[in-house]
């Protein structure tokens, strides 16, 4: 069970952003299309970042003991995928967040 926590823990945090965006309604629940553009631009820009460094031997998987175990590209993990999500979501949400905000001063 251990093996897949991490990859639990990345989609409760991905629940409790789209449970935010859909309360304030910042992004996805905004502009749906505009958003999941935006975040497939920059997932598929830091993958792209990921094999690269795969390729030149700065990135690797190792010893994960809270990694699935499935891997999307060598030594790319599942995991990664979903991190790189959360990681573009949550960013696009505090932009939004701040911008709104700034709109309304």
């Amino acid at each position: 069970m251990t093996s897949w926590l991490y990859l639990i823990a990345l989609v409760v945090s991905l629940a409790g952003l789209a449970t935010l965006d859909w309360r304030y309604r910042v992004a996805a629940f905004e502009q749906p299309r505009r958003a999941l553009v935006t975040v497939g631009i920059a997932v598929v820009f830091f993958l792209v970042w990921d094999l690269i460094g795969v390729g030149l031997g700065i990135f690797f998987i190792g010893d994960a003991e809270y990694l699935s175990g499935i891997t999307v590209a060598p030594e790319v993990p599942l995991e990664e995928v979903f991190f790189l999500v959360l990681l573009t979501y949550q960013t696009l949400l505090l932009w939004r967040a701040f911008a709104k905000r700034g709109e309304k001063a």
